[in-house]
C-alpha cells in the first residue's frame, strides 16, 4: 500500500507571484473537487498582495470515507493528506511567506482537514476558514490537542441543517478551537445547502485585508 497517496500530485497557483506577495492562501478542495475547482475562488476573494496556493488529492479525495468514521478507516490517506498541507506551508515558508501570513480555507472535506492539520500543529496561523466542515473523528474521539493557536483568526461557517457537517459538530470544533486560545467566529446559517454563500465570502475577505495589512512590511 502506498503510504503517502498524494505525494506528487500537483499544487496550482494564482494570485500574486510568491516573490511579491505578502500574504498567501491555501485553498483544499472537497470531495470530488479539483485544485482547479476551489481555485476558481481566487476570483471572488482577490486581494492585492495575496498568493493562493491549490493542493490536488489523489482521485480528487482525501481520505475515502466520511469524516466522522473512525479515523483508522480513513489512513493513510488522512496522514498523506496532512503531510500535503505541511508540504504546500513549507513551500510558503521557504519563499519567506511564514505561517503566521497564510489562511488554510478549505471546503467540505478540506474544510474538516483545515481544521484538523491546525488542531494537531497549533500555532498562531495568519487564519484559518472552514466552509462546511468540522474536526475529524467520530463523536467521543478525545480532542485534548497540545499547543495554542495563539490567537489565529477561525471563522466556521455551516448550514444549520447540512446533510454532510451535524451542527453540533460545528459547535464543538469551534470551541476546541476556543480551548486552543484561537479567536473564533462560527455561523450557522438556516436552511442553507452545502454551499458557499456571500457572507462567507464578505468575512474571508475582511480577513484577508486585515492580514496583508498586517504582514506589509514598515
Amino acid at each position: 500500500m502506498n503510504l503517502d497517496p498524494h505525494r506528487g500530485q500537483v499544487i496550482l497557483s494564482a494570485g500574486e507571484p510568491l516573490e511579491h506577495a505578502h500574504a498567501a492562501m491555501v485553498l483544499i478542495h472537497g470531495r470530488g473537487g479539483t485544485a482547479r475547482s476551489i481555485l476558481a475562488l481566487s476570483r471572488q476573494l482577490h486581494q492585492a498582495g495575496f498568493a493562493f496556493l491549490a493542493p490536488q488529492a489523489e482521485g480528487n479525495s482525501w481520505y475515502p470515507n466520511r469524516f466522522m468514521t473512525p479515523i483508522d478507516k480513513n489512513e493513510p490517506w488522512l496522514s498523506s493528506a496532512l503531510l500535503t498541507t505541511r508540504r504546500v506551508l513549507q513551500q510558503l515558508a521557504e519563499r519567506g511567506i511564514y505561517a503566521e501570513q497564510a489562511i488554510l480555507l478549505g471546503f467540505s472535506q478540506g474544510a474538516c482537514l483545515a481544521l484538523e492539520y491546525v488542531a494537531r500543529n497549533a500555532r498562531r496561523y495568519g487564519g484559518v476558514v472552514a466552509l462546511s466542515g468540522g474536526l475529524i473523528g467520530p463523536d467521543g474521539t478525545p480532542r485534548d490537542y497540545a499547543g495554542s493557536l495563539a490567537g489565529t483568526p477561525i471563522f466556521i461557517g455551516c448550514s444549520d441543517v447540512d446533510a454532510h457537517i451535524p451542527k453540533q459538530r460545528v459547535l464543538e470544533s469551534a470551541e476546541v478551537m476556543r480551548r486552543l486560545s484561537a479567536d473564533v467566529t462560527a455561523r450557522l446559517y438556516p436552511n442553507m445547502n452545502h454551499t458557499i454563500n456571500q457572507d462567507e465570502i464578505d468575512t474571508v475577505r475582511a480577513m484577508m485585508a486585515q492580514l496583508v495589512q498586517r504582514s506589509q512590511p514598515s
